[in-house]
């Protein structure tokens, strides 16, 4: 008997031009979706740093409620090997950190750390927000300081000021980002001596809202610098 034997079908194969046709696609496609996902991220982390900085609020303004009235001041450097002077957000970490968590501290940073902060923990000890030193010196400490080295290496006696002594406390930034977190700067950020970028800021009133840096006042420095705002608490950051 003779045995009839089925050809099998052939399975047909990507020719290089259909492979390269797929490659390509695959490549658009990506280019398109990546930016969006990497803004969404970028915009989610936004949302939880300003959420972090309406923390922070409360626990300055619990801080103010113990403490006669007065933010937080202590003679500068507040440590030393290594230095933190008060307004670093290492150096005041110690004063509102107990309001937001037990044990504050680099490995249990809490709403102190942005989100988008990708710097080396190593460097900041895991906290993204400085402290307008404004709020620990009287305005005419504040205006005979003209220069970022005054902020810290010329440390002046502590003088805690009041809410109310703040003229527009709309105006006053209290705290913030120190460095451009959700839209970086190419080069080094400089944080508040810098004239680039966009960062989310605490008023003293409470609320929180980004502004680019070239939108904030020229402090006594010449610089988008909250910590040497002209006129200190009295003066304003922006309009």
């Amino acid at each position: 008997m003779v045995m009839s034997i089925m050809p099998h079908p052939r399975t047909r194969a990507f020719s290089l031009i259909e492979l390269l046709v797929v490659v390509s696609i695959m490549a658009l496609l990506m280019a398109v979706l990546v930016p969006g996902m990497s803004k969404a991220r970028r915009q989610a982390a936004a949302t939880v740093c300003g959420s972090n900085l309406k923390q922070i609020a409360v626990a300055f303004a619990m801080y103010v409620s113990d403490h006669g009235d007065r933010y937080p001041a202590a003679q500068d450097p507040v440590r030393t090997a290594p230095f933190y002077w008060l307004w670093m957000g290492r150096g005041f970490r110690g004063f509102i950190g107990p309001y937001l968590v037990k044990d504050i501290s680099v490995s249990n940073p809490n709403a102190l750390v942005c989100p988008g902060d990708r710097t080396d923990p190593g460097v900041y000890e895991r906290t993204s927000y400085a402290y307008s030193m404004s709020f620990y010196h009287s305005p005419q400490q504040i205006d005979a300081m003209s220069k970022p080295a005054d902020t810290y290496s010329n440390p002046q006696p502590p003088v805690a000021q009041s809410p109310t002594g703040v003229r527009q406390p709309g105006c006053k930034i209290l705290a913030g980002e120190w460095a451009s977190h959700h839209e970086p700067v190419r080069d080094k950020d400089q944080g508040w001596w810098d004239t680039r970028g966009r960062r989310t800021f605490l008023f003293a009133d409470g609320h929180v809202t980004p502004y680019a840096a070239r939108s904030i006042e020229p402090a006594n420095d010449g610089l988008p610098d909250p910590n040497l705002t002209r006129h200190g608490v009295r003066g304003f950051d922006v309009r």
